[in-house]
């Protein structure tokens, strides 16, 4: 791991998101609506970006361009989350979903195209894998999609360019930004938007303002914001091209062992395959050597 810092900070987002992921619906399922666990997750960000800004001594890059990269890197994030609770009110949750799990793909062809990344065969295959697998996690049979018509469909493509996209620029910002400064932006983007997530909230119906409502979403967020902060910095040690797939596999592998194993759920065999894909992926992914600094130059030229 010492050689590869990438790896570990990778397999703590993997780790944490899997956790996160278990359990994030438990505060919907208890009456405490989605659009007020995101303004619960925008606050859980806070303390993670206090820890980072602290490890290098509060320094906060502010020029232009750090607070351009940071803004809009926290605006794909958080705008994609607005414009995907907009998608699930108007489409199937079955068919959303898998589009939107495929947002790896966009970081990992600007990252091919525009950053020249390459990785060895073990990696390249991993990738695939790890990319067959995504939608195959969220797919579930439903009624037909013509019934809900065509209006979920662009705001899903909308999701899946806005997740890729700001995968993409979290790598290029950590070229000239630190990872703390990148997080603090993405922080304070986040907290920018609660007031868009208030408006869409309805609060006519009854809201459960208990212990296992915001509270509960507390606990279970700052497991993704903790995850976010990683990530940030897995991408400034590793390329895109394999930071995004492994992350984005390995989290919902995780996520369906553990709902498999303390939820007491039953997978369906289109889940089952993309846990099989995704633990070949992410073995992949994690044992593919190193390029030699030399090697790397070489190719490059």
């Amino acid at each position: 791991m010492r050689s590869r810092p990438w790896l570990a900070y990778a397999l703590v987002t993997t780790g944490f998101w899997g956790v996160w992921g278990a359990f994030t619906d438990l505060p919907a399922e208890h009456g405490f609506p989605e659009t007020l666990i995101y303004a619960v997750w925008a606050l859980t960000m806070i303390p993670p970006a206090l820890y980072g800004l602290g490890r290098v001594g509060w320094r906060l890059q502010h020029n232009a361009r750090s607070v351009c990269y940071g803004a809009l890197i926290g605006l794909l994030g958080a705008g994609g989350q607005m414009l995907l609770f907009h998608a699930v009110r108007t489409g199937p949750a079955y068919l959303i979903f898998p589009v939107i799990s495929l947002s790896p793909v966009v970081t990992v062809v600007l990252s091919l195209v525009l950053l020249h990344e390459r990785t060895g065969k073990l990696g390249t295959l991993g990738i695939v894998l790890a990319l067959c697998s995504l939608p195959l996690f969220d797919y579930a049979g439903g009624a037909s999609a013509a019934a809900y018509g065509e209006l979920w469909f662009l705001p899903a493509l909308g999701v899946l360019a806005a997740w890729g996209l700001q995968a993409f620029l979290m790598k290029l910002a950590n070229a000239t930004m630190d990872a703390e400064s990148i997080f603090f932006y993405m922080t304070v983007s986040g907290l920018l938007l609660i007031p868009v997530a208030l408006a869409m909230t309805d609060f006519s119906v009854p809201i459960n303002w208990g212990a296992d409502g915001p509270y509960l979403a507390a606990a279970i967020q700052i497991l993704n914001s903790i995850g976010a902060l990683t990530l940030v910095y897995a991408f400034r040690y590793g390329k895109a091209i394999v930071v995004s797939p492994l992350t984005n596999a390995g989290a919902p592998l995780i996520t369906a062992v553990l709902s498999i194993l303390l939820l007491g759920t039953t997978p369906t065999t289109t889940k089952v395959v993309g846990i099989a894909l995704a633990l070949v992926a992410a073995v992949f992914l994690a044992i593919e050597p190193e390029p030699s600094p030399a090697a790397s130059a070489a190719a490059h030229t």
